[in-house]
């Protein structure tokens, strides 16, 4: 798929309605978590949530108190210009602006701001009059798969192939805080399994700690995670499944460690470490004559025994050969010394690079 690299590497920091409808304190949570993103020298977008208020809640239900949902959404709304004030201040902290839209008018709010990266919530993956709105933004987009079925995966991943648009799925549990049993980091492989032409994320709600499920992630192939992030000001209650920007340093550091402990050799056998190959050569035994070798003398099982320690120069149990087509004495050797490439007629001796090897091994 076109634009496969944006996903790669991204940490996709998704502040929801935690900016409490007060741009201040907005602009204070992508202060606060850009600083941690730079500091750690990471890729990440802050994600905002766009929806028309004024008609994505029934007017017969404005305004109702008792409907949590409503009575969230409604309490926290921020004015477009408002979030044109977000979006700006995202894009000079260093990060990249991304939003999540819930309506149609919201899509346009994306495309008016420039947005490069559109994220779909797991409640509208089959919302097919929105997603068609945003497919015709021709935009990469992210889809959080938390409770959807396995049809409803097909079908959208089938929607955005179709229109040959760049699709991340995000392995997600809408259950907010999950708890670590209900993670199901398993579903990480059934995704990539079904949908291998996507790259596969993770977007959390646990709240226990901030790295045991992305290094685990990061083992599975993960390279795009996402958080719900906080600040903890003014009193206001913060979500278990949001992370502080403290929280979030422990979580890009976690990062930063499962790719210094996975390596970079995926596709080709790494070369071996110094200390490796130093560490083996210890337990590799040498050849030792068992009695006097003179010149001309062929080797046989007789004349030679194996032992370590191996010492600088002497052949090992990995040069030698035996029989009609092997080493032929050229020095002589006395009993229970080491015959070292040098007595005998082979063909690593000739080898600059493998003589060097050899007498740079062992005691």
């Amino acid at each position: 798929m076109l634009h496969r690299d944006v996903f790669e590497d991204l940490f996709v920091l998704e502040m929801t309605n935690n900016h409490q409808g007060r741009l201040e304190r907005g602009l204070e949570i992508i202060r606060q978590h850009s600083r941690i993103i730079r500091f750690n020298n990471v890729r990440a977008a802050i994600k905002l949530q766009f929806r028309n208020i004024d008609t994505f809640v029934h007017k017969k239900f404005a305004g109702r108190t008792d409907i949590r949902y409503i009575k969230r959404i409604t309490e926290t709304r921020l004015t477009k210009d408002e979030y044109g004030t977000l979006v700006e201040a995202i894009r000079k902290n260093g990060c990249i602006p991304m939003a999540t839209p819930f309506d149609e008018e919201s899509v346009e709010w994306c495309v008016e701001f420039e947005m490069p990266i559109i994220k779909v919530a797991s409640a509208d993956s089959n919302d097919w009059l929105l997603l068609e709105r945003i497919a015709r933004t021709k935009k990469p987009v992210i889809v959080s798969t938390g409770g959807v079925s396995q049809k409803d995966l097909d079908d959208l991943v089938l929607f955005f192939e179709n229109r040959n648009i760049s699709l991340a799925l995000n392995h997600c549990v809408a259950g907010y805080p999950t708890e670590d049993n209900e993670l199901e980091l398993h579903q990480i492989d059934f995704l990539k399994n079904r949908y291998p032409g996507h790259p596969i994320g993770l977007s959390t709600h646990e709240f226990h700690d901030w790295q045991s499920s992305l290094l685990i992630a990061y083992g599975k192939g993960v390279r795009l995670n996402e958080r719900h992030i906080d600040i903890n000001t003014e009193g206001i209650e913060v979500a278990k499944y949001s992370s502080l920007p403290q929280q979030i340093d422990i979580w890009v550091k976690a990062y930063h460690k499962a790719e210094e402990m996975c390596g970079t050799a995926v596709d080709h056998r790494k070369p071996p470490l110094l200390k490796e190959v130093s560490y083996l050569d210890s337990y590799v035994r040498g050849v030792y004559a068992h009695h006097d070798l003179k010149e001309g003398d062929m080797l046989t099982e007789e004349d030679i025994y194996l032992a370590i320690p191996l010492q600088k120069g002497q052949l090992s149990t990995r040069e030698l050969m035996l029989g009609r087509f092997g080493h032929r004495i050229i020095k002589p050797c006395i009993a229970d010394d080491p015959i070292t490439i040098d007595m005998v007629d082979t063909p690593y001796s000739e080898n600059d690079e493998l003589r060097r090897y050899i007498y740079s091994r062992g005691l």
